[in-house]
């Protein structure tokens, strides 16, 4: 009996058991099914093209929210406090709107950036493959270098590298020479505070070389046309400029434009935007907003101004005479719009060198001389450093020494 007993609760516990077993199988099957289709949905996820998207967004879009905040940040400030403006001035022919919001990129970040990058040593090895592409990529002439390709430890001095004594002679039928290789934005006389840069586009002579007399920010057409005349040291004569872009592939040294003494130099901070002739027939103002050093003094014909301006990636300006000299530094303190420097009468000969761009930038030359001046340059004309910028000879009538 007992026996009958032990086999029925057997069978019928086996039984039950089973049918749980068989629950707990189907179970598993059901979740290793769901983990084997998650798992295949997820591998085609990750390998579509949607999964690479979400995965590139990840990072476009904290970088994007990081750049848009510096840029609004910029631009009120901006607001705040603006640039002195005069009531002559030629708009762009873009908005307002989209040119405060080129101004307020945080661009001398990054030049101070990429003036440390261009400052890297290059390995010994790698500088004929690097400098030939550069070299390819910007149009430079190699064979007027004056040393071996493996002589410059940088990019920085790359840029600056000295050429052959014979590739830039100094003509010697005019007293002004062009200061730079480059290329012709502009020439020709000055005739109002408003000077074309480009292309119709103006920038304000007034606040480009800064007037120390006056404290205001607002001028009429007639104070304006004032100042232009005081620059004169002869007023029969007539103001001129010249205004040469080097490219990235040019010559980075500049010269001086003629027999000249300097009195003083002006050191403007400024923005750091591109000098580009692109940009700069479309943005009123660059000249005049940018970094820039300028040195005035004399020369033959009577006043003379010779601008090097900064840039967008312009790693520093040097003039070799002027040691104190130190551009595409920290912002400046509040308030403090130029730095001056008293030169005693520091005498400078025709085609003598004068100082260094890290990059590609500006010269802007502003001279006077007599009523017939010419010109023997055109616009858009590629020319190099020592090439007359007319065939008459200004008399001489500013006595070097003194």
């Amino acid at each position: 009996m007992s026996v009958c007993r032990i086999s029925y609760f057997t069978r019928h516990y086996i039984v039950s058991r089973c049918g749980s077993f068989r629950e707990l199988s189907l179970k598993a099957t059901r979740l290793n099914c769901f983990r084997y289709f998650a798992s295949s949905a997820d591998t085609n996820y990750k390998s579509s093209g949607l999964w690479n998207f979400t995965k590139r967004w990840e990072f476009c879009v904290p970088i994007g929210l990081g750049i848009s905040l510096v840029a609004i940040l910029q631009w009120r400030h901006r607001r705040k406090y603006p640039y002195p403006n005069d009531g002559d001035v030629v708009k762009g022919p873009i908005s307002d709107f989209m040119v405060d919001c080129y101004c307020s990129l945080p661009l001398r970040i990054t030049s101070r950036i990429f003036g440390w990058f261009a400052s890297i040593e290059i390995p010994k090895i790698f500088r004929p493959v690097i400098y030939n592409l550069y070299a390819r990529a910007f149009h430079a002439n190699l064979e007027e270098i004056d040393s071996d390709l493996t002589s410059f430890p940088s990019l920085v001095e790359f840029f600056v590298r000295p050429l052959k004594i014979s590739t830039r002679p100094i003509a010697e039928n005019s007293n002004i020479v062009s200061p730079s290789d480059g290329t012709v934005l502009h020439f020709g006389p000055v005739t109002s505070c408003r000077v074309e840069q480009v292309k119709g586009i103006t920038y304000n002579l007034r606040h480009f070389l800064g007037d120390v007399k006056q404290q205001k920010t607002e001028y009429t057409s007639e104070e304006n046309d004032e100042y232009v005349k005081s620059l004169l040291m002869n007023p029969n004569n007539q103001l001129y400029q010249l205004i040469v872009y080097l490219a990235p592939g040019d010559y980075h040294r500049f010269h001086s434009a003629a027999n000249w003494k300097i009195d003083l130099r002006k050191h403007f901070q400024g923005k750091l935007l591109s000098v580009n002739p692109k940009v700069a027939s479309w943005l009123p103002d660059l000249f005049a907003l940018n970094e820039r050093v300028v040195y005035l003094g004399e020369w033959s014909g009577g006043f003379m101004a010779y601008a090097a301006v900064g840039a967008t990636n312009v790693g520093s300006i040097k003039v070799y005479a002027d040691e104190t000299l130190a551009t595409n530094e920290r912002k400046w303190p509040k308030g403090k719009i130029h730095e001056d420097a008293i030169f005693d009468c520091k005498n400078f000969n025709k085609g003598e060198l004068f100082g260094e761009f890290r990059m590609g930038s500006t010269i802007v030359l502003l001279f006077e001389a007599p009523q017939d001046f010419s010109f023997c340059i055109n616009i858009g004309q590629t020319i190099k450093v020592g090439q007359a910028l007319t065939t008459d000879l200004v008399d001489q009538n500013i006595i070097m020494n003194q």
